[in-house]
């Protein structure tokens, strides 16, 4: 009898030691995953990075060193891999810049998790203190930054160009940054915004010309060329009517067939098309209308060739098959409201702008608009690329610009860039841990090394020695010299904000905030349940 109790203890015993170590093995499996994620976009990380080629299932492939972007297409599988895709989508939402870092930081963090847990500390005592620290970065990062007010263009364009350094365009920074600056002015009202809606700046990728022909257009651009066959191509004193009706005959609201047995049936079709047409036509021209967008229609032609043809007569400028989505934009740029129907096809729903006219672009031709009266607070970006992969890279890298720029309007504030911020941090948060009683001073220490990633990569990336580069640049902070970074052009340490590498504080703060709130997740996992479907 004793025998099998003391053989029924040896099982409980067995069986509790089985469960501890299963929540090592999935958190060790899960901080394994999210640091091979942080891994693989570790060399892309600036102006010096490497970029990717990602190629789809389908076929389409795409060059590009954005954080964001190469994770989107990442085919990642497991749990925790994908909550560091989700960081980065986070950054990308709340800075859009530092993508790359983020994840870095992450995994880095992990990193110092995993060492800090082989010592036998908790998971939850580890979360909680790398909470403690993240709100003391922020804390210190704040004290080290620069106030700037709106005005201050130039150091608008630094904090862009310094984005745009380390993308794939960064040879044309010069020319994308102060696009991307005066974009961002012109849409926001200094006084009074906190923020930018970036769905008020368009941006148009158009195949043809290089980069540098890239411009910032104060008015409307169509992709599309304009419907006439015989009709104007350029208009001035333009009088402009939206509508969303249908100039072609109208169909019945079932799908019925009509039988024409005779011709003089099929003319009297004809005739009532023809009469139904020259209505509205007549109604325009009644208006004083000389350009007229017409949006998509999913039924039906939204605009006939016999209209097109009366039209042209009329000496009227079209442009068909406006995307519904693109509407609100129209309106917003113009200042006015889309006619749903005839009847309201008055003189008073018209906008009027200086000139319209098509331009030849490459092999294709677009329509613009310029000289609007009363226009929107809009602005459109014809983005210009030789091929479809540098275009959209330059798309996208415009995209970073103007989000660095939306980062200073909603935080007017700057700091250095170059790994130096991160190495401040790491010093000043060792010196805090050492007034840090218990264990939490070792979770300090460790986040303050884990920080050290950045300047480290940004080193190796520039094919410096990492580790003396490291150590000079703490060497250097030590002394005082709080602005010094590493220059990856010179491949020395110098201060960085003669070299105008600076960024918005918001891009650090949220990347910190944000890189430790996953690692925090990801620690206070300790097993992995699958569903029944």
């Amino acid at each position: 009898m004793t025998v099998n109790a003391s053989g029924d203890s040896k099982n409980s015993k067995s069986s509790a030691f089985k469960d501890k170590s299963k929540a090592t093995d999935i958190r060790n499996s899960n901080i394994g995953a999210a640091k091979a994620v942080a891994d693989a976009i570790r060399t892309s990380l600036g102006p010096r990075g490497m970029d990717k080629m990602i190629q789809a299932s389908n076929g389409e492939v795409t060059i590009t060193n954005d954080g964001a972007t190469i994770l989107k297409q990442m085919n990642v599988i497991h749990p925790a891999a994908k909550m560091l895709v989700e960081l980065s989508k986070a950054q990308d939402i709340e800075a859009g810049d530092g993508t790359t870092s983020v994840v870095i930081v992450a995994g880095s963090l992990l990193e110092a998790a995993e060492k800090l847990l082989h010592k036998g500390i908790h998971p939850t005592t580890i979360s909680d203190a790398f909470q403690k620290a993240a709100a003391k970065c922020v804390e210190i990062l704040t004290e080290m930054s620069t106030p700037i007010t709106l005005a201050d263009r130039e150091n608008l364009i630094k904090s862009a160009a310094t984005s745009l350094n380390s993308k794939v365009v960064s040879q044309q920074a010069s020319l994308l940054a102060p696009i991307a600056v005066d974009a961002v002015l012109k849409v926001v009202n200094p006084q009074r915004d906190t923020n930018v809606d970036l769905k008020d700046i368009k941006v148009i990728r158009k195949l043809g010309g290089t980069v540098e022909d890239t411009e910032l257009v104060d008015g409307l651009v169509f992709t599309q060329k304009s419907a006439n066959v015989n009709g104007p191509k350029r208009v001035e004193k333009a009088k402009i009517g939206l509508i969303q009706f249908c100039i072609s005959p109208p169909k019945t609201d079932m799908d019925h067939k009509v039988v024409v047995s005779d011709y003089s049936a099929m003319d009297r079709v004809l005739k009532e098309e023809r009469a139904y047409i020259l209505n509205i036509v007549k109604q325009i021209k009644k208006a004083g209308c000389n350009v007229l967008l017409v949006q998509k229609s999913i039924l039906r032609d939204a605009i006939s060739d016999l209209a097109i043809h009366f039209l042209d007569k009329i000496k009227v400028l079209v442009v068909k098959d406006i995307e519904r989505e693109d509407i609100e934009f129209v309106c917003k740029t113009l200042n006015t409201r889309p006619i749903a129907s005839l009847d309201h096809f008055l003189p008073e729903h018209l906008s009027s702008a200086d000139l319209v006219e098509e331009i030849p672009a490459g092999n294709s031709r677009f329509v613009k608009i310029s000289g609007i009266q009363n226009p929107g607070r809009t602005l459109t970006v014809v983005v210009r690329g030789s091929n479809k992969l540098v275009l959209d890279e330059a798309a996208r890298s415009l995209h970073d610009a103007l989000c660095v720029v939306r980062c200073l309007v909603k935080q007017r504030a700057l700091i250095a860039g170059g790994g130096a911020p991160e190495i401040e941090l790491s010093l000043k948060l060792t010196k805090y841990a050492d007034t840090v009683s218990g264990i939490d001073a070792y979770c300090f220490r460790a986040f303050a090394q884990a920080l050290e990633v950045i300047p480290l990569t940004l080193a190796e990336n520039a094919g410096l020695n990492p580790i003396s580069t490291v150590t000079e640049l703490r060497n250097r902070h030590a002394q005082g010299e709080t602005t010094t970074g590493i220059n990856v052009r010179k491949g020395a340490i110098t201060n960085i904000l003669e070299e105008n590498v600076v960024q918005p504080l918001l891009v650090s703060t949220s990347a910190i905030t944000l890189s430790t709130e996953t690692v925090r997740s990801i620690l206070k996992i300790d097993d992995i349940v699958n569903t029944l479907n």
